[in-house]
């Protein structure tokens, strides 16, 4: 379950940017009730892309951002209290990993369902039941 964040240059500190990520991974397992499951957890990976200053715009106009985006089974984070849940969990560990000096209107979260039966892993094609039947056995 891929995760990449986008934020311009100076708004993490490289210790904030692996705080972030972790923190991510957490709340997306924690909404599912899946912390620590040995299938998924290691499946939640991602990256973290640095916009050089002055490369990142809101409102037409250069600004210092973060994007969250997910790509996710359409099964993830699937009701609406997961949604908000989760969208207010990555905003609020985006702006206490800035000390608050990076403004909350600023932090976007978005959401991609892949197709089913589009994961691949480890060389593997799983559907949506393939990958629910494989976190249900990892317990």
């Amino acid at each position: 379950m891929p995760i990449t964040v986008h934020a311009t240059e100076g708004v993490l500190s490289g210790d904030a940017e692996q705080q972030v990520f972790a923190e991510l991974t957490h709340a997306f397992l924690n909404r599912h009730q899946l912390v620590g499951n040995a299938f998924l957890t290691p499946n939640v990976i991602g990256e973290i892309n640095v916009i050089p200053k002055g490369k990142s715009f809101a409102g037409g106009k250069p600004n210092d951002i973060v994007v969250i985006e997910l790509k996710v089974p359409s099964f993830a984070l699937a009701t609406p209290e997961q949604k908000q849940g989760f969208v207010a969990d990555a905003t609020e560990i985006v702006s206490r990993a800035t000390g608050g000096r990076h403004p909350k209107e600023r932090i976007f979260v978005n959401m991609v369902h892949a197709i089913d039966g589009l994961w691949g892993i480890a060389g593997t094609t799983y559907t949506n039941t393939d990958l629910l039947d494989a976190v249900g056995r990892a317990g």
